[in-house]
């Protein structure tokens, strides 16, 4: 009964309760971490797609692979998610009630586990229904299944179905986000609600454990090979979530700007900012007796002051001269009769107006 009692702290009701900004802060933390390094391994990809280009076919299970491994730490360790951890928040069991078990106790097994499936593997099903979803309707524009087989009414029908089950799934996180803020809920998301926790924020004991552990744990010295197996990956898991805490806000802001550059709408003002300036026209070499004074009608030559016939551009200059003109000066000269700008025959470009 006394080792219960350690594990135990008592706090206020209603004023470890996190605010449903922190809670929603919470939630898109992890949601833009996998855009990042989905970012970074296609840019690996498209750099060697002989050596990496494996990681983009089995991204999202490598990712869930890790988010396994680092939620499992934070649950374990700290009795919260990793986003959660990073925001001073801990899971706590339902019915509780004003006695909460300390951080560093952890979860019961069942409400763990339940944890650890809702938090990694809901998403990632999510995620590939999406993926299919997407492939099924471009798979429908192209499609060589006849029009009455069964399959393509099967998946056209899916595809009818899937915005309103998408519409609902997104309206109960709504509605329960609503009855958290008027105070009739107890979670923001049904995911808590299944996983049968609370969200609370850490007292000064969970802090003052969570930093006795950690120091415990450094400080540790273990002498079978299996216990520094394990201890080497506890301390490689803990040393990643540690710096991924730490780094995390800069980053957050660094991926929440190249979201904002890469976006669509702002591929415009990319465009007008990044785009090179219009050279200005080229400057009449009047200093050069040859050089050619252009005339005041613009269907005629500078050379033979006549209307153009066969006219015939310059690649080098965009003067129009007549094709005899152009071609008997730049091969006399090697140069534009206008600007002076070195050419070569093959810098002629015949023109077709649209009566030719």
């Amino acid at each position: 009964m006394a080792e219960v009692g350690a594990h135990l702290t008592a706090a206020p009701a209603g004023e470890d309760r996190p605010s449903v900004f922190e809670a929603v802060a919470q939630d898109s933390l992890m949601a833009a971490v996998k855009p990042a390094l989905q970012h970074l391994v296609k840019m690996l990809t498209e750099s060697n797609p002989a050596r990496y280009g494996f990681l983009w076919h089995w991204f999202d299970e490598i990712y869930v692979l890790l988010d396994l491994l680092l939620q499992q730490h934070c649950l374990a360790s700290c009795s919260a998610s990793f986003s959660e951890n990073f925001y001073s928040m801990k899971r706590i069991p339902m019915g509780d009630g004003r006695q909460q078990p300390l951080a560093t106790a952890g979860l019961p097994k069942r409400q763990h586990w339940k944890s650890l499936l809702l938090l990694v593997f809901v998403p990632y099903l999510k995620g590939k229904l999406e993926k299919l979803v997407s492939s099924l309707r471009e798979e429908d524009e192209y499609s060589i299944h006849p029009p009455s087989s069964s399959w393509k009414r099967f998946y056209r029908a899916f595809l009818a179905a899937y915005p309103y089950v998408n519409m609902t799934w997104e309206g109960w996180f709504l509605i329960q986000q609503l009855c958290y803020i008027l105070g009739k809920a107890e979670h923001h998301s049904p995911m808590l609600k299944l996983a049968g926790v609370r969200l609370v924020r850490l007292s000064a004991e969970d802090i003052q454990a969570l930093e006795k552990k950690w120091a415990e744990t450094t400080s540790s010295q273990t002498h079978s090979f299996t216990s520094r197996v394990q201890s080497a990956l506890r301390k490689a898991l803990g040393g990643i979530a540690f710096s991924l805490s730490t780094g995390l806000s800069v980053s957050v802001f660094f991926l929440q700007f190249l979201d904002w550059w890469y976006s669509s709408e702002n591929q415009e003002a990319i465009k007008s900012l990044t785009a090179l300036p219009t050279p200005p026209p080229p400057v009449h070499l009047e200093q050069e007796p040859s050089s050619a004074l252009l005339p005041s009608l613009k269907t005629v030559c500078p050379l033979c002051r006549k209307v153009r016939v066969n006219a015939t551009a310059l690649a080098t200059s965009g003067f129009v001269f007549c094709y005899r003109c152009a071609h008997g000066f730049v091969k006399a000269h090697q140069r534009c009769p206008v600007t002076g700008y070195a050419t070569e025959l093959q810098h002629l470009v015949k023109l077709y107006s649209p009566e030719s």
